[in-house]
């Protein structure tokens, strides 16, 4: 064990910490296996057990040692601490934590500080009506579920960004440390500026079990253990051992010393003269070895349960078939010695009730895990200021991102801190400039606190875009920073968001739980801005095209999803405002990047946004109020081009057709009303799409997200859907939209064959489609670039 500070921590303190111990084990106990006399004032009995046993016990000994400890250290030091765990199946060990605080009580009243709030506790949980077994959202002081693991340290670093007086205790799962996301997350020390951030202490729990086996690092050697921690950037201290009179003061110390350093890092990084000084620094870290299910039954059934993975989740199950097992049971709990610790009406005893901190210190109250507590409105900027001039719709091009980037820009500026920190970060796995972001550099650089170099660009210490090239990282800093109160952006390539799709689905899940919760106050939304887009990786190739992230949202929670669609730059810019003063929500902006035509002003696309969806009139060849022989509608921006250009053909060779032409930019809006808070009544959907016509929808992803959406609406039978359908390769912008037959000419040909009606001219306009895809197979073979009168394509109006 490596040399430590000496901090006090004598006798007294010892016994009170491990009757507080005693006490957070006695409820997790109960929790797991108690409907009534929780309090063992009567032999235990069958009729005491829940007929359900469910949680896990394995992990929570240990996380309740290290929130009493921490409890401690707060109350010595008055400093701010945030509790993340990784191992979120220890579930009870938090709400016993919380309980003990005496925030459990304030935040559900109908949960007592008392006996009948005890037996209450227990009933609760992991029950019908009650509350999960990990450490879910409805657990005060958490907001980090860990349910699927690997994300603890990810979310701590992003509640440390930019909070420049927390510290973030993190405990990592061994079991958790084998995940992908977690061994990513270990570099932090790269990017975390000890001038305006807070830290993150993490805890390296080695109990050396996951559910059926033992774990990689629980079978490594301490040596090894510290060598890779030191690699990443952390300099370890390692405690272990199975006597609590041992562990205890051997982990206050480490905790002790641990924080003592991450203030000497920060105490220097902040003087006036070491402000812009580049240095990755060592960053404490604590490697604890203790038993899984410490203080359970040792031995069950002539098997070894403490320290095996059989103590993971219920160490004694059967208790209806073993009456031997009830009565293990029962000596279990009375060997914590209930009546020492709670007074004869079952409140915690005073002298244990003294040692949680007061108020806001407590880690079950603090208002970093309630993070609407410390948000503030981004400030409003004139969205004028960006906005892409358009005198005729479909005639310049303009990167669509380009103002969103303009945007970010002054809200760094108008959001930073004297300090350097702020409340808005923009994350992007090195794709800001490649995602036309990069207008964000002129007033902020990349942060990276490693190594400089002469050939570097908009790269430094102080620094707040955060680029890694990992999506689990940019997505879960991102998560771990408006949970603690900021705002910001996550942006990636489109086909690659998939890599984190699992977390935003979990992100969601969070948010539609807190909705219900009055405590938690309303925090900032998860934007994710997906560009480079699968209509435009031509270049790129097959790997890059995929629109998958919005099917596995679309299920998903309606009070919390959003699913946008702009069609150019100004629509962009104004979902993007909107979704970044926005509350609650997981939102979804999907456009590309590259150069596209530009349809509507900032006005127009102001109320186009509002709207969710509209009748083009200037791309429909018939007046809103006549009844449309035909549909054109696209969501997107290469479907809309693609649809613009089928209008065109359409009025030019059948112009007796009367094509209505209609453009969807909030996707969900195409749900009923009664599923989604932004779906359309039906009569506001037959306004736009009739009640009888046949309707042919470009579509920016799978085709079937558009039959799962309308299913329910007036004969969703007539909506032909022509989108993403896994054809691609490394070919030309105009071969993807063909590959997927979703071209000017596949959108024309299906319209004349719905149309309510033949008219002159049909047949030579669909012969001319199967010639000019025939003209462009043989023009991109030969001269590898798509023919120039579709390149160059711009809407020229209709003449109507």
């Amino acid at each position: 064990m490596p040399q430590t500070t000496q901090v006090r921590y004598g006798t007294h303190e010892l016994e009170l910490d491990l009757r507080w111990w005693a006490a957070a084990n006695y409820l997790t106990v109960g929790q797991i296996y108690l409907r009534a006399n929780a309090l063992l004032e009567e032999p235990l009995t069958l009729a005491d057990i829940k007929p359900r046993l469910l949680g896990h016990w394995g992990t929570s000994p240990g996380l309740s040692m290290l929130y009493c400890l921490l409890n401690r250290h707060i109350r010595d030091t008055d400093s701010d601490w945030l509790y993340v765990t990784g191992p979120g199946h220890g579930g009870p060990a938090l709400v016993a934590a919380a309980w003990l605080d005496g925030t459990y009580s304030e935040v559900y009243p109908h949960i007592g500080n008392d006996a009948d709030g005890i037996l209450a506790l227990f009933r609760q949980f992991s029950a019908p009506g009650g509350v999960p077994s990990h450490v879910s959202v409805q657990t005060p002081g958490s907001i980090h579920e860990g349910g699927e693991l690997g994300y603890a340290l990810v979310h701590a670093a992003g509640a440390a960004f930019d909070h420049p007086d927390l510290t973030v205790a993190c405990v990592v799962g061994d079991g958790e440390a084998e995940t992908g996301p977690l061994a990513a997350s270990w570099r932090l020390p790269t990017f975390l500026n000890p001038r305006r951030d807070g830290a993150v202490l993490p805890v390296l729990h080695l109990n050396g079990y996951k559910i059926a086996g033992p774990t990689v690092l629980g079978r490594t050697s301490d040596a090894d253990v510290e060598s890779y921690l030191r690699s990443q950037g952390w300099d370890p201290l390692t405690v272990s051992g199975d006597d609590p009179r041992v562990v205890f003061p051997a982990l206050y110390a480490a905790l002790a010393t641990a924080h003592r350093r991450i203030r000497d890092i920060q105490d220097g990084a902040r003087r006036a003269d070491m402000a812009s000084e580049t240095v990755r620094h060592q960053w404490p870290a604590v490697i604890l070895r203790t038993p899984k299910g410490w203080t359970g039954p040792a031995v069950v059934d002539g098997l070894q349960v403490e320290g095996t993975n059989r103590s993971h989740q219920v160490p004694l199950s059967g208790l209806a078939e073993n009456p031997a097992h009830l009565a293990m049971l029962e000596e279990w709990m009375r060997g914590y010695h209930p009546g020492d610790l709670f007074d004869s009406d079952g409140r915690l005893s005073s002298d244990l009730r003294a040692l949680a901190p007061q108020g806001d210190r407590r880690m079950s109250a603090t208002p970093y895990a309630n993070g609407g507590r410390l948000r503030q409105e981004l400030p409003p900027l004139d969205l004028g200021t960006y906005e892409v001039a358009v005198p005729t719709p479909g005639q310049a091009s303009v990167e669509n991102t380009l103002p969103a980037g303009m945007l970010m820009r002054d809200l760094y500026a108008a959001t930073a801190r004297p300090d350097g920190g702020g409340t808005f970060r923009l994350f992007s796995p090195d794709e800001t400039a490649s995602n036309r972001l990069q207008s964000v550099f002129e007033v902020t650089d990349r942060c990276f606190m490693g190594p400089l170099l002469p050939t570097d660009e908009s790269l430094g210490p102080d620094g707040r875009v955060m680029e890694v090239l990992s999506e689990h990282l940019c997505q879960g800093w991102l998560e771990g920073y408006v949970l603690s109160g900021r705002h910001g952006v996550f942006a990636t390539y489109e086909a690659f968001a998939m890599v984190s799709a699992s977390m935003a689905v979990q992100h969601v899940k969070w948010l539609q739980h807190a909705h219900d919760l009055s405590w938690r106050v309303a925090v900032s939304s998860l934007n994710v801005l997906l560009t480079s887009t699968c209509w435009r990786n031509d270049h790129n190739g097959f790997s890059h095209q995929g629109p998958g992230l919005i099917d596995s949202l679309l299920p998903l929670a309606p009070g919390v999803v959003r699913v946008w669609l702009p069609p150019d730059a100004n629509t962009t810019l104004s979902i993007t405002d909107h979704c970044l003063r926005s509350v609650d929500h997981v939102n979804l902006i999907v456009v590309d990047k590259q150069k596209h035509l530009q349809y509507l002003t900032l006005e127009q696309a102001h109320r186009h946004c509002a709207d969710g969806a509209g009748i083009w009139d200037w791309a429909s060849t018939c007046g809103p109020d006549e009844t449309p022989d035909v549909v054109l509608a696209c969501a997107g921006d290469v479907p809309t081009q693609e649809a613009l250009a089928a209008v065109e053909l359409l009025h030019q060779y059948v112009p007796e057709l009367k094509v209505r032409f209609v453009n969807v930019v909030d996707l969900m809006a195409l749900l009923p009303e009664n599923d989604h808070p932004h779906g359309f009544a039906d009569s506001r959907f037959d306004d736009l799409f009739t009640g009888d016509r046949h309707v042919v929808f470009a579509f920016h992803g799978y085709p079937r997200a558009v039959h799962q959406l309308i299913h329910g609406r007036s004969n969703p039978g007539r909506f032909h859907v022509r989108g993403f359908n896994e054809q691609g390769t490394t070919t030309t912008p105009f071969d993807m939209v063909v590959l997927n037959r979703m071209s000017r000419f596949h959108l024309a040909k299906e319209a004349l064959r719905r149309a309510h009606r033949r008219v002159t001219g049909w047949e030579e306009l669909a012969q001319l489609c199967d010639r000019r895809l025939a003209d462009h197979e043989r023009y991109i073979r030969e001269n590898l670039a798509d023919l120039p009168d579709i390149a160059n394509w711009t809407w020229q109006g209709l003449d109507r």
